[in-house]
């Protein structure tokens, strides 16, 4: 494992720096879960597009640089180390990208990355269902062949950025007849297609992070079938690796964050009354340099040939339960002015270690529940025969 970067990387970073200084907002962004911080979103990506600063590992014909992994890298720690706006488009770039640069058709690749990578159309997506949320196998949404084409039906919830996306990507049963894991197929679903209903879920802030959707007989052509009839699970999993791997979650989002924490304890440290605390942000920051040096010995194996498998549920337990354990740490040193709204005179910055908090709880739950992850890695990492 090389723990270092090369003159290139470092010629890069130089580069990615330069411009995120002169072109990041100097004011942060509305929530991206509202109509207008959306829109806002969105034109933050398509400026990083014009510069090519949007998806950098990918092939120039489609927006990106021909970068490898380890420029992405840089760009990752560049990107969080400059205060940049988050990803609007993640859904897209970092879930479905690597599943269509796998799986998908030279006429599917032209169509829907060079689009995605621009941000004019942003992905949501459309695999959890009412009854079949940590257990994916266990969906009922259906399609049916109708010529050359498919019919949709059924319901899909908790869409990320199903409130305001133009596409889907998602699994709907095309054999019902088949065991849990098979007869299953990948689509690609335009949001406006005629039988497509979207009802926003408001969460507790009042704001439209995700979506409730609704098809009925919802008509898809056959080339929006991405890879096998009946072999939707397989490209289902490559999408999930891509998510609980290193694609959703860079190591730079946690060393910032640690980072940022270490300032804080030094700021507040001499004010908390807890003993632990200064033990507790020392382990915060080292967790958060595990996890990258984890990813570099993933890179590590990567570029030799190697892939990322089932050991992708043990990076989605770890970056998951380290994001709570690394907030709540800073919620104890700020104490009640944790609880401040951000206009509060006493906020502190309170605000932002508040909402990065309560977005942290969440993280056990996506990409597949951690309760569902160690199923996963008992039988498949460590060999553990089924209860």
């Amino acid at each position: 494992m090389d723990l270092t970067y090369g003159p290139e990387q470092e010629a890069f970073r130089a580069e990615a720096r330069a411009w995120l200084s002169a072109n990041v907002p100097r004011e942060p962004l509305p929530s991206m879960d509202t109509a207008e911080g959306f829109e806002a979103h969105r034109a933050w990506e398509r400026r990083m597009f014009e510069d090519r600063w949007s998806v950098v590992s990918w092939p120039t014909e489609y927006g990106g640089r021909d970068a490898g992994v380890l420029e992405w890298l840089v760009f990752e720690e560049e990107y969080w180390r400059a205060g940049a706006p988050g990803r609007v488009s993640q859904n897209g770039i970092f879930l479905l990208a690597p599943t269509l640069f796998e799986f998908g058709t030279d006429e599917q690749k032209a169509r829907y990355l060079p689009a995605m990578a621009s941000a004019e159309e942003i992905w949501c997506q459309g695999w959890s269902e009412p009854n079949a949320g940590s257990d994916l196998a266990g969906i009922r949404s259906k399609a049916v062949a109708d010529g050359s084409d498919y019919l949709l039906t059924g319901q899909k919830t908790w869409a990320s950025r199903g409130a305001f996306a133009e596409w889907m990507f998602g699994l709907f049963r095309t054999d019902p007849s088949a065991e849990r894991h098979r007869g299953l197929t990948y689509f690609l679903i335009p949001m406006d297609a005629p039988g497509v209903t979207v009802r926003p879920i408001a969460q507790l802030d009042g704001e439209t992070g995700f979506a409730e959707v609704f098809l009925e007989d919802v008509r898809v052509p056959a080339s929006q079938v991405l890879g096998e009839v009946n072999q939707g699970w397989g490209v289902a999993m490559a999408t999930a690796g891509s998510e609980r791997g290193m694609n959703l979650r860079s190591p730079a989002r946690y060393t910032e964050a640690a980072g940022r924490l270490v300032d804080l304890h030094g700021e507040l440290g001499e004010d908390a009354h807890d003993p632990a605390l200064p033990a507790d942000v020392a382990q915060a920051w080292m967790d958060a340099e595990v996890y990258r040096l984890h990813t570099m010995w993933t890179v590590s194996k990567v570029l030799t040939g190697g892939k990322v498998g089932p050991e992708a549920s043990l990076n989605k337990v770890w970056w998951s339960e380290m994001d709570v354990r690394l907030h709540e740490t800073a919620l104890r040193l700020l104490g009640p002015r944790a609880h401040l709204l951000p206009d509060a005179p006493e906020a502190h910055n309170g605000a932002s270690w508040l909402d990065g908090y309560l977005f942290s709880l969440a993280g056990p739950i996506y990409a597949g529940t951690n309760e569902i992850q160690r199923n996963v890695i008992a039988e498949r990492v460590l060999g553990l025969p089924r209860s």
